[in-house]
């Protein structure tokens, strides 16, 4: 592949281009990174590569390879600020490429690591290699999607980032399919797996690169006319990406998106022994496991609703409706488990889940309300670093806070009932975050030839 292929001029797109290409190349690069919620089924044939059926001396336990999607996600964020200004230079295609071989890199690199077992090349290579092709791969074609559609940025961000919540439901049953078919008395199919599905991920992240396409400087949907008077948080002017992190309206978006993530990856982390304990002998594992399945589909259709939805009554209003529905039905939680209302518990949480999601593909077109259109990409790289911090905090307070009440002689279907108090505090102060947005001050707009740009 040549760089003159991967150079942004080579990718804009000719006159008659059906922009509705554009999504589906985005959906392949974030059905392949969205593996990463999909790592933990290999978690436990991990643990027993000496002992095949079952742990033996020398496996690595699961506290150890808990580290590795740890890192990644905190890598992430971290690349995705770091990178977030290359990007936009480079355009797409290169950067999708990037992501493509990092990731798929990623896999292979782990896949040595299994083979001579050796953990810090899985934190190497799954860790930060991978890492670095999540955070490259994830951003990479927000500002091209926004750019595409200026009449429905919502609905066109929420197609691609649906595609990270969905990536798992592929991933689980293909990870299990794959081992099953590489093991054998001898190994557990675990090393075959991951070359395999370095390969795969890696090929079917270049239909995306092969296909994507940047729209010249001068397009606009056809009968499409910008309107002459802006709603009031949606700007016609641009900010920079040194610019926008000084401004009080990125650090309200950082702890909007912040509260909403941590509210629901911890939950996320740990649905399915929640909803086994709270529901004692009443929910089997099987069920649970069903559970999980169920809130990851609205986890990944949420994503696409919202955000879609958000291009209607606004992405201020959306937010609003996160943070107070899912205040609600936090604080119902605890009393949803007393009465022993497993239908109403597993709804609560399918409309909690599906805000989860809802928040991360609504986050792109409410920067691109706040700063423009011209470094979007590169701003929301560094609004992940949100993501980052709460991929911590979320599992640290539902995993810590529980243990703590089990210690303290509290039962373990109510040793939730804390935590869920908790996330709606954590909740009310994404509210207040969202609730104190206002138009960002003229004073930040880019200026070209002493006019905004």
């Amino acid at each position: 592949m040549t760089s003159a292929f991967l150079d942004r001029q080579s990718t804009v797109a000719g006159p008659g281009f059906n922009r509705f290409l554009v999504p589906p190349a985005a959906l392949a690069v974030h059905l392949s990174i969205g593996q990463a919620y999909a790592f933990s089924t290999f978690n436990l044939p991990l643990s027993r590569l000496i002992g095949i059926s079952q742990s033996a001396p020398g496996d690595w336990t699961l506290k150890e390879l808990g580290w590795v999607f740890s890192i990644a996600i905190a890598v992430l964020g971290s690349s995705a600020a770091l990178f977030g200004r290359w990007v936009e230079r480079v355009g797409p295609r290169q950067s999708m490429f990037v992501a493509a071989v990092c990731f798929g890199g990623g896999f292979l690199v782990s896949a040595v690591g299994i083979h001579l077992h050796a953990l810090w090349l899985l934190y190497l290579g799954y860790g930060v290699l991978g890492g670095c092709g999540l955070g490259i791969g994830y951003i990479s074609p927000v500002s091209t999607l926004i750019k595409w559609f200026p009449d429905r940025p919502g609905m066109a961000t929420g197609m691609a980032i649906m595609g990270f919540g969905g990536g798992a439901l592929i991933a689980a049953p293909l990870s299990v399919l794959l081992m099953k078919h590489f093991a054998t008395a001898a190994a557990n199919g675990v090393f075959e797996t991951f070359v395999t599905m370095g390969v795969i991920y890696f090929m079917f992240m270049m239909v995306g690169v092969v296909t994507v396409r940047v729209p010249a400087d001068d397009w606009k949907p056809a009968g499409w006319v910008a309107p002459a008077q802006p709603k009031k948080l949606i700007t016609t002017a641009n900010v920079s990406v040194d610019v926008a992190w000084k401004t009080p309206q990125f650090w309200l978006l950082w702890g909007v998106l912040c509260m909403n993530v941590t509210a629901g990856i911890g939950v996320l982390g740990q649905a399915s022994p929640m909803i086994q304990e709270i529901f004692s002998g009443k929910v089997t594992a099987a069920a649970a496991a069903g559970f999980v399945g169920l809130i990851s589909l609205f986890n990944m259709v949420g994503r696409f609703f919202w955000a879609s939805t958000s291009d209607y009554i606004g992405r201020r209003n959306t937010y609003m409706v996160f943070f107070l529905l899912g205040i609600l039905l936090y604080a119902s939680v605890p009393t949803l488990g007393h009465l022993g209302s497993i239908p109403l518990f597993v709804a609560a949480f399918c409309v909690i889940l599906s805000m989860y999601g809802g928040g991360f593909a609504t986050i792109p077109a409410y920067l691109r309300d706040m700063f423009g259109t011209y470094q979007v990409g590169a701003i929301h790289g560094r609004l992940l670093t949100a993501w980052s911090v709460a991929g911590v905090l979320g599992p640290v307070l539902v995993n810590y806070i529980r243990q703590f009440q089990i210690d303290n002689g509290v039962p373990k279907a109510q040793a939730y009932s804390i935590t869920m108090y908790i996330m709606c505090g954590l909740l009310f102060i994404g509210f207040l975050c969202n609730f104190a947005m206002r138009a960002v001050n003229a004073k930040y707009h880019h200026q070209v030839g002493g006019k905004p740009l």
